[in-house]
């Protein structure tokens, strides 16, 4: 621990000072008056109406406060994935539980994994903990196992996967995951964050219910931000060992979730066809996006998410496409902070905005 300074005003923490804020996706353009925007991994369609008009419904009740434990929504959840509400702990988005996992588990003289090109958020909040992040090489812009578990050490008590990965779109198999499980030690955290698992439709991905199952030592986070189009609520959840809820359960706020939040998230969940829809939706749009792009020269990454990179070659390429998509009122996610300068993340939107990022993106090529 660092000695204190004397000084006439107060100091932070070393730690804090070396945390490089979080710069989420841009959402206005100056000057331009409709503005597209793909940066943010948004659902295609805004929120279910259901979750909407529920929304509205408790606006007379804002004085109360909500449920602090958000036994509703939790029960909603478990009915909705199979699962048992006592094991569900509700956040103000997931971060709010990542942040905790670090707190909880990591701390000064502890190290956390993630992987090399991992969900910013861990790196952020476990350095805030006090503890050491340590970002381990990828291979191909996937999750590499053998690596994780080389980099473990008797320091390591946290190592978080995203699966599919933000922003890299790649994803491990369930064996994958399975083999990377039993090669940590017992006591070492697994965090599953499976915030695009509803968009996954292969027979050899599971979100992480059978790992969190077959022991003590897995959490699965998930999200109401992404398919279920509530990211303005901040609605996230994570399902684990009792022993790992119950430590969360410890130290989150009180009234974490609010009140609306959780009313429109209960909606959300039973919205008739909507998840079915958008999934849908985001694999035809997302294959035909690709498709156009390589069909002008620009090439993609495979991607299991609601979005994927595009691939300009050189940051200063990457860095004129952004602008130019910009001069058209449309806005993707420039990758600089994840040392991923040479390529652009773009969400899958509407057809017509998918349209319209493949006709800006093809005059960009041509006339550069």
């Amino acid at each position: 621990m660092n000695a204190p300074v004397a000084t006439n005003r107060p100091v932070p923490r070393d730690e804090v000072m070396q945390i490089a804020a979080y710069v989420g996706g841009e959402s206005k353009i100056a000057g331009v008056n409709r503005t597209i925007k793909l940066s943010s991994n948004e659902g295609a369609f805004g929120p279910p109406p259901a979750a909407s008009a529920a929304y509205v419904k408790v606006a007379a009740e804002l004085h109360r406060y909500p449920d602090g434990g958000s036994l509703a929504l939790r029960r909603a959840i478990g009915a909705r994935f199979g699962l048992d509400p006592e094991r569900i702990v509700c956040g103000t988005g997931s971060d709010e539980l990542i942040q905790h996992i670090c707190h909880i588990y990591g701390g000064p003289g502890t190290d956390i994994l993630m992987s090399q090109y991992g969900f910013t958020m861990y790196q952020i909040s476990g350095t805030y903990a006090g503890a050491r992040v340590i970002k381990v090489a990828e291979q191909g812009l996937t999750t590499d196992v053998d690596a994780l578990i080389a980099a473990v050490t008797p320091a390591t008590t946290v190592v978080f996967v995203a699966n599919p990965n933000n922003p890299t779109g790649s994803l491990l198999s369930q064996s994958e995951m399975e083999r990377l499980r039993a090669g940590l030690p017992g006591h070492v955290l697994l965090v599953l964050d499976a915030a695009y698992a509803e968009y996954i439709d292969r027979a050899d991905y599971d979100a992480g219910v059978a790992l969190v199952d077959a022991g003590e030592n897995t959490i699965m986070l998930r999200t109401f931000s992404k398919v279920f189009g509530l990211g303005g609520m901040r609605v996230g959840w994570g399902y684990g060992p009792a022993a790992i809820i119950d430590a969360i359960n410890r130290v989150r706020g009180v009234f974490n979730v609010n009140l609306a939040a959780q009313a429109a998230a209960v909606a959300a969940l039973e919205e008739p066809g909507w998840v079915e829809a958008s999934v849908a939706h985001n694999s035809k749009w997302r294959a035909w996006l690709m498709a156009s792009l390589a069909s002008v020269g620009i090439g993609t990454y495979p991607s299991e998410g609601n979005f994927f990179l595009a691939d300009f070659e050189t940051p200063e390429r990457a860095a004129a496409a952004d602008a130019y998509l910009k001069s058209r009122g449309i806005i993707v996610r420039a990758m600089g902070s994840y040392d991923l300068a040479h390529t652009l993340r773009i969400t899958v939107g509407t057809e017509e905005e998918c349209r319209l990022v493949a006709q800006a993106l093809a005059d960009f090529m041509k006339h550069g």
